[in-house]
């Protein structure tokens, strides 16, 4: 019967139009799962707003677990996994980082993944969120594991799901770009670009219709003159993400730790840039998942032998059993 309605749900939004929403940088036009609220602070002597969903559990187990976006996606990717969180007992809340999605977009910041655990960790505290479970997918498993680097007494667990980061890619070989050359290419991004790389390389060739609508939620952010900051924020991420992998690090990450693992993921940030027969090594998750499990102390690895970059989104019917059964392990 949940099959069912799932499909019948992907059905419902395929027969929708997809096409981006109205210029504006902040989202406003694209509707969340949750209740969206605003967490208001100073960071870098400026005022920020950073957009959150906070998600009780009718009948609370008494943990609450922090889900994460990646680069290329915003707190609403997570709604098919919040359901069956909450269902089990969890309270959930769905950051946008600052830079992203419904979340300020500062046009000065020193982006760095400290930077965003710090901004994460304060939205926490200012809501009473005690030793969560931190989770995320992509970038956000990448900023997931700097959380856990820099408060392991403040995390119960850590969820990591394809995490990018795993690799140094410019010690691999792939080009120094600039910011401004990242810039120029941001600048350059459509719903067409956009839903090309995905393609490619998020769900293992697969394409099916409801994906158009996080393809449409990107692109309706860079559409305009407006767009022009989003694009801006982006490059300014993809410089973080280029110089401060965390593969360097894994060893000293203490908490419990599961790695969800599509094994048909091959992303990698400027592996378009690097010459082919270096491009070809980069983006290996069959590999990178072990070294991670080898790495990270007290750490299971969890593979998808059949799924992409973002296994959460491409069969949640296969994927959130799989994430309850293993949070309920943890410690």
């Amino acid at each position: 019967m949940q099959q069912s309605r799932q499909t019948l749900a992907f059905a419902v939004v395929a027969l929708a139009i997809v096409t981006p929403a109205a210029a504006d940088p902040m989202l406003a036009d694209f509707d969340y799962p949750y209740a969206v609220h605003h967490f208001a602070f100073r960071s870098q002597d400026q005022s920020l707003s950073m957009a959150y969903m906070d998600v009780a559990a009718e009948k609370t187990n008494g943990r609450t677990i922090v889900l994460l976006h990646g680069k290329n996606f915003c707190g609403a990717t997570w709604e098919g996994v919040a359901g069956p969180l909450r269902d089990a007992g969890y309270r959930i809340v769905i950051p946008d980082q600052i830079g992203f999605c419904k979340s300020s977009k500062p046009r000065a910041y020193q982006f760095g993944l400290h930077q965003l655990a710090a901004n994460t960790h304060a939205l926490l505290a200012s809501i009473g969120v005690e030793r969560p479970i931190i989770a995320g997918h992509s970038m956000g498993g990448m900023l997931a594991l700097r959380y856990a680097l820099m408060y392991p007494g403040d995390t119960r667990g850590l969820i990591v799901i394809n995490p990018i980061g795993l690799e140094d890619w410019k010690a691999k070989g792939v080009p120094f770009a600039t910011v401004d050359q990242l810039y120029e290419r941001e600048l350059k991004t459509s719903f067409d670009s956009l839903k090309s790389y995905q393609q490619a390389t998020y769900y293992a060739g697969v394409w099916r219709p409801h994906y158009d609508r996080w393809v449409a939620m990107l692109a309706g952010m860079y559409a305009g003159d407006a767009g022009k900051l989003v694009a801006w924020d982006q490059a300014l991420t993809s410089d973080m993400i280029l110089s401060q992998p965390v593969v360097y690090e894994l060893e000293r990450i203490a908490v419990p730790t599961v790695l969800m693992i599509g094994q048909k993921d091959t992303t990698a940030i400027g592996k378009d840039r690097a010459p082919p027969e270096i491009a070809r090594t980069l983006g290996n998750y069959p590999e990178l998942g072990r070294m991670a499990n080898r790495s990270i102390g007290n750490s299971t690895l969890v593979a998808f032998a059949e799924l992409g970059h973002a296994p959460q989104v491409q069969d949640p019917a296969l994927f959130n059993p799989a994430l309850l059964e293993h949070l309920g392990r943890l410690p």
